[in-house]
């Protein structure tokens, strides 16, 4: 007796219970080779924007003056120990995708796997360090700290956009006060600079 076709499930592979193999366009195995060379195109490009911002926040990090003084760490040593991690982290990612492992979506995330990277929001992410970075020295950690926390999480979605401003704000004080005052660092103050606490 014939058995009619339907529209229901791929048929399942010989003896295994299974269904077949995905097609061509990988609809049932992930996506197809044309979005993996792209996955990997983007997670190289990835890798070499967060190595490249680790080498510019050394760069930068070797202007910043140091005051005469006998504590082992200065202003210098967070900058230098960030830079240094972004760079070891943009090699890791350029390792690992040289050796295919590519990241992909949890099988739980409501994500598309067809979707491109979000460029606009890595850019945006990208000036806001640029932006803290240059202001570190010339209006202050303080204000730095601010303008990194609250753009960063803007960019990310935070809304309504004064309560990352104010979170900024409160979090930079903060540090600032631990690090001059409680651990006797000198940061650069810049424009709060002479302010009891502040200025450490």
């Amino acid at each position: 007796m014939t058995v009619p076709a339907t529209d229901g499930p791929a048929p399942a592979a010989s003896g295994t219970g299974l269904p077949g193999p995905p097609d061509s366009g990988g609809r049932l195995g992930g996506p197809g080779p044309g979005r993996s060379l792209l996955g990997r195109a983007e997670e190289y490009v990835i890798g070499a924007l967060i190595a490249g911002l680790g080498v510019f926040v050394l760069a930068d990090t070797a202007t910043i003056a140091v005051p005469g003084s006998s504590n082992a760490m200065g202003p210098r040593t967070f900058p230098y120990v960030v830079g240094a991690v972004l760079v070891g982290a943009g090699i890791a990612v350029l390792v690992a995708t040289a050796r295919g492992r590519v990241g992909a979506a949890e099988d739980g995330e409501d994500v598309d796997p067809n979707a491109g990277t979000d460029w606009r929001t890595v850019v945006q992410l990208v000036a806001v360090f640029l932006v803290h970075t240059w202001l570190i020295e010339r209006a202050g950690w303080p204000l730095a700290i601010a303008v990194l926390f609250a753009g960063a999480a803007w960019t990310l979605g935070a809304r309504p956009w004064w309560r990352p401003v104010v979170a900024g704000i409160v979090l930079a004080l903060v540090l600032q006060v631990v690090f001059g005052t409680g651990l006797g660092l000198s940061l650069p103050a810049g424009w709060l600079e002479g302010v009891p606490l502040i200025d450490g």
